[in-house]
């Protein structure tokens, strides 16, 4: 019997669709704006998939109630509790079951969450045990995550079956406060050993500075040339965003999601409540997107402020996304990671330059 581990962080990821760009140190803040849990069906998603490739012999090593437990016995695993989670978890609660992971043998180590659980989980496993992320958290930076669920579900049964590299990964986390006050902090923490296969794990986030000015200046200019008066836009996170913002004569929030109608900013860092209250108040929307980073992400990461609810009110036919060649040019298909986000699938003209665009395929 193969053991694996298999963790998952309750409240990861409840910070992003009430605006608070992560969920590190605010989780009470997070309740009180209504957030609600997002990995239990991230997790659900994850082992179902895996499932339904009818895996034998494998048993998995887990924390019990919510970090684990509920979810491989809800789904019909095989599995051992190895450490007793108590009813409210903290980043120690990680380490411990991991320690204990490791201790009953286990070879690969899955868990739920994002960047800052990561960080717990590689602190106490060493290079012989593998580690691979269901991504659940607000931003995913580091190269030990999966794309979505469903692939990391594929991913591991292709690792018991024999059919994974192995890669060195990065671990990479942000400042969240400084995050919150518009400034990106990127930091290397760490490298760990992840199961890889191609299109299902992601790369790690990087982003771009002088290098592509000259591109921004020019999507930026063009777009201010054909904005449509009486139309409310939704300005998503990033440079090339915020440098459409500045031609348009507002300043935006680098990191978050902004709302522009003829000639003002109407409103500033918006939640998921707030872009729907907008939508119910304007008759014409459009919403402009970028990939952040090079993962290819346009949304599902580091956005879901604009949530599946946000986008069935826009449409898919009210999207607009741009990128700069030189951030295009290491992204081969933009990517959605979005429960319910389907119907977002297909071709999109990308806006690279003035009056210059390149059809991308969205899966």
């Amino acid at each position: 019997m193969q053991r694996i581990g298999f963790l998952v962080n309750p409240i990861a990821g409840m910070g992003g669709r009430v605006g608070l760009k992560g969920t590190d140190g605010v989780y009470e803040e997070a309740i009180r704006r209504g957030a609600k849990p997002v990995t239990p069906d991230r997790a659900r998603q994850f082992l179902k998939t895996l499932k339904s490739f009818k895996v034998e012999d494998i048993v998995f090593l887990v924390p019990g109630g919510n970090m684990g437990e509920d979810f491989v016995k809800e789904c019909g695993f095989a599995y051992r509790v190895i450490y007793n989670a108590p009813e409210n978890t903290d980043c120690e609660d990680t380490k411990n079951a991991c320690r204990n992971m490791v201790k009953n043998g286990a070879e690969l180590i899955v868990f739920v969450g994002g960047d800052g659980t990561a960080r717990d989980v590689a602190d106490v496993v060493d290079s012989s045990v593998l580690i691979v992320g269901v991504p659940s958290g607000v931003k995913m930076y580091s190269a030990v995550f999966c794309n979505t669920p469903a692939s990391c579900g594929e991913l591991v049964y292709k690792y018991i079956s024999g059919e994974t590299k192995i890669k060195d990964a990065e671990i990479l986390d942000i400042d969240e406060d400084a995050y919150r006050r518009n400034t990106l902090k990127i930091k290397l923490y760490g490298f760990a050993k992840t199961p890889y296969v191609d299109n299902l794990v992601q790369s790690s986030k990087t982003e771009y500075g002088y290098e592509d000015e000259e591109d921004k200046e020019a999507i930026g200019e063009y777009f201010s040339e054909i904005v449509e008066p009486d139309t409310l836009y939704i300005l998503g996170a990033g440079t090339t965003i915020a440098k459409i913002a500045e031609k348009l004569g507002a300043k935006k929030t680098l990191l978050g999601v902004d709302a522009y109608f003829n000639g003002h900013l109407v409103g500033v860092d918006l939640d998921e409540r707030g872009i729907l209250d907008l939508l119910d108040r304007y008759p014409r929307v459009k919403l402009v997107v970028t990939p952040i980073g090079t993962q290819g992400f346009v949304f599902g990461r580091g956005n879901q402020q604009i949530s599946v609810e946000v986008l069935r009110k826009i449409g898919k036919e009210n999207i607009i996304i741009v990128a700069t060649p030189l951030k295009l040019s290491s992204i081969h298909k933009l990517k959605i990671d979005i429960d319910g986000g389907e119907f977002l699938r297909g071709y999109y003209r990308v806006l690279v330059g003035y009056g210059k665009y390149k059809m991308m395929k969205l899966e």
